[in-house]
């Protein structure tokens, strides 16, 4: 699990980059329709927002005490009726909120048993599941408007780590490769990284795999919106960034099947 500091820090980088486009977007920018089917880019940065509002104050005694969902419900009448700089300012105020949160957590708070979107954990790695949602729909915004993001550090290696705990399932079950066989997939950059998965009965990460049946490269921004269903396989394909040697009928299915989230 991610330190307090690096947790803490990530956290409040996220506020920061949410904060900063809210500062530099006009209504039409507001308005563009996001990697999000049906949402704009202020519909994402509401659905942040209201989230981070729910969670405000809230550090869990039990399994059984969820978030305070209530507020996302309110909250969704209130903001509705903003101006694009009001909707800015109260999005810096749910922000402002939880950075006083964070300076408050301890490392024992992290280890605490709690409800998360993924079953019950702990609260450190539902924070890092936010971390994860943060980075994700930050580029959910920025990918449409043209509009560049540092995919470095900290915060995309906790995003990373989200997307290689679940390939696993991408490979055995979403991609299906058969039984005996492995695939490695080359992340080329701005983080680099080789992830390997065989397939023994099950599909699992390993270390290394010396002669993979398949191996997929691709940038780490292209896999990690291909793992999140954010854009189309076939244009990656054609524009020739994912490309794969090795079984060909493995690897097409591979690069079309890397979703496991949406």
């Amino acid at each position: 699990m991610t330190d307090l500091a690096t947790t803490r820090d990530s956290l409040e980088q996220c506020y920061d980059a949410i904060e900063a486009l809210a500062a530099r977007m006009d209504h039409a920018q507001w308005r563009v329709q996001s990697l999000c089917p049906e949402w704009t880019s202020r519909d994402v940065v509401n659905h942040l927002a209201l989230m981070e509002r729910a969670m405000t104050d809230w550090v869990p005694s039990s399994t059984d005490e969820l978030p305070h969902f209530e507020r996302v419900v309110s909250g969704d009448y209130q903001v509705a009726a903003l101006s694009d700089k009001d909707f800015a300012g109260l999005v810096a105020e749910i922000f402002a909120a939880r950075r006083d949160n964070l300076a408050k957590l301890t490392a024992a708070d992290l280890d605490r048993p709690s409800w998360t979107p993924v079953g019950v954990k702990t609260f450190g790695r539902f924070l890092e599941i936010r971390i994860f949602d943060f980075w994700v729909h930050e580029r959910d915004i920025t990918t449409p408007l043209r509009w560049p993001t540092d995919d470095t550090g900290p915060r995309a290696e906790i995003a990373l780590a989200e997307v290689a705990a679940s390939l696993g399932y991408i490979v055995g079950k979403r991609i299906g490769l058969p039984d005996g066989s492995s695939i490695v997939f080359h992340l080329t950059g701005p983080l680099k990284r080789d992830l390997s998965v065989v397939v023994d009965g099950r599909a699992k990460v390993v270390d290394h795999v010396e002669h993979p049946d398949v191996e997929l490269t691709t940038d780490f921004l292209t896999f990690m919106q291909l793992a999140c269903g954010r854009i189309d396989p076939q244009d990656q394909i054609d524009a020739g960034k994912v490309t794969w040697t090795g079984n060909d009928e493995l690897g097409d299915r591979a690069a079309r099947n890397l979703r496991f989230t949406m």
